[in-house]
């Protein structure tokens, strides 16, 4: 379980120093908006997905089995969150990390690790499709500017609450938005060593500024962003709500254990390297144990923000180290300049997130798939939008090792 960190200093100089710093602050740029958004999208306070980019993403670079692996709140999450913060409230939410953490810790000191290889990949797949679907949705009130009031968690009673307040529909919102995304689009094909993402909602939230635009921004919204971590704490626990939040917090431990080392995964082949499944699992408790303590959100590897670190030049942890520093710096300095990104940009970021999230550019390969793959795509699709993300995952997994199971007797049958 030795951490990567530990590994890479053997043989560490300036100039792989000044790689990871250029890497961390390219990533830091990148992470502090998302971060935001992912906090709003998941129905809790701005500041709660700052201090995860933070203390989790810290803290995962600091202990974890992956090089370049860079930690903190992730879209994937969004669903599951909500769901919790409007079933238990934000304590509760607080409560599921925290227990997520040690069930990820005694994870890694068991190896499970390698029990992820047994869901199968369509359903996989199927529930990044669905979460991708669940997203989006929740983005259309920001992104037109709605005036709906709280939105309720699931998809299935969103979709009438938006119909509903069609009559608030806010053009100024959307043209900011679409310009959003066309700007990210933009920076990444032209530019793509830019920090594309921060430089559009930043562009936008000057022009909302500048033309005194009918747009709101996280700050009227939410309040002023704090510039700095709160003190440790943890809500009141009861053997009840502890009881009562088990089926959330293991959800939570297996979401994050999944992303986390299929974010490894990728990252072993970007750098060509081979991360270390228990040393990560333990740094993902460690870190969602942190995370809990300063009031944040569920933390995991982020594949998004992993790629951005290699491509700038990361190579060891420090950049991951370097990225939470940065993030803590920034908003230390300068949070009214955070706050003041208005929200129709950030939808926009995040309808980004979605689209990449569902992979359009692998839609042909799937579809190509045999028949029952193909079905436990969609089912775990479908039921991670219209059910739940637990059943969805529960029931893919369940069929798809039956599934497998039956062919190998088939084949078996064959031999003989």
């Amino acid at each position: 379980m030795k951490p990567k960190l530990l590994t890479t200093l053997e043989h560490y100089d300036r100039g792989q120093f000044l790689h990871d710093a250029v890497a961390g602050v390219t990533v830091a740029l990148v992470a502090l908006p998302l971060s935001i958004a992912i906090a709003i999208a998941s129905g809790a306070p701005p500041a709660a997905g700052i201090t995860t980019a933070i203390v989790g993403g810290f803290l995962i670079s600091l202990l974890g089995g992956s090089r370049v692996q860079i930690g903190g709140p992730t879209g994937a999450f969004i669903v599951l969150v909500y769901d919790v913060i409007a079933r238990h409230g934000f304590d509760g939410l607080v409560i599921a990390t925290a227990m997520c953490g040690v069930i990820l810790i005694v994870a890694g000191v068991l190896k499970a690790g390698k029990l992820v290889a047994l869901v199968p990949e369509p359903v996989i797949d199927g529930f990044t499709i669905g979460i991708a679907v669940v997203i989006g949705a929740s983005q259309l009130k920001d992104f037109m500017g709605l005036q709906t009031g709280p939105m309720p968690a699931d998809f299935t009673e969103k979709l009438p609450v938006l119909w509903a307040a069609r009559g608030s529909f806010n053009l100024a919102a959307t043209l900011v938005g679409l310009g959003t995304i066309v700007a990210i689009a933009l920076l990444r094909r032209y530019a793509p060593r830019l920090p594309g993402s921060v430089i559009a909602v930043a562009i936008a939230s000057l022009a909302v500024a500048a033309f005194a635009l009918p747009v709101q921004s996280v700050t009227q919204v939410y309040g002023a962003l704090p510039s700095g971590l709160p003190m440790p704490h943890l809500p009141q626990v009861t053997l009840a709500k502890l009881t009562e939040l088990a089926p959330s917090a293991f959800a939570i431990a297996f979401l994050a254990g999944v992303e986390s080392l299929l974010s490894a995964t990728v990252a072993d082949r970007l750098v060509k390297g081979a991360h270390r499944p228990r040393a990560e699992l333990v740094a993902q408790g460690v870190a969602n144990l942190g995370s809990s303590l300063f009031g944040g959100l569920p933390a995991t590897g982020a594949i998004a923000r992993t790629a951005t670190n290699v491509r700038a030049g990361g190579r060891t942890p420090v950049a991951g180290m370097i990225h939470a520093l940065i993030v803590w710096g920034m908003v230390a300095l300068a949070a009214p300049l955070a706050g003041a990104m208005v929200l129709p940009a950030l939808a926009g970021l995040l309808l980004i997130t979605a689209w990449s999230m569902a992979e359009p550019d692998r839609w042909g390969e799937r579809l190509k798939l045999p028949r029952g793959e193909l079905f436990l795509l969609f089912l775990t699709a479908g039921l991670t939008v219209l059910v739940d993300l637990t059943v969805a995952i529960a029931v893919g997994t369940i069929l798809g090792l039956a599934k497998r199971s039956l062919k190998r007797r088939e084949e078996e049958k064959g031999v003989g």
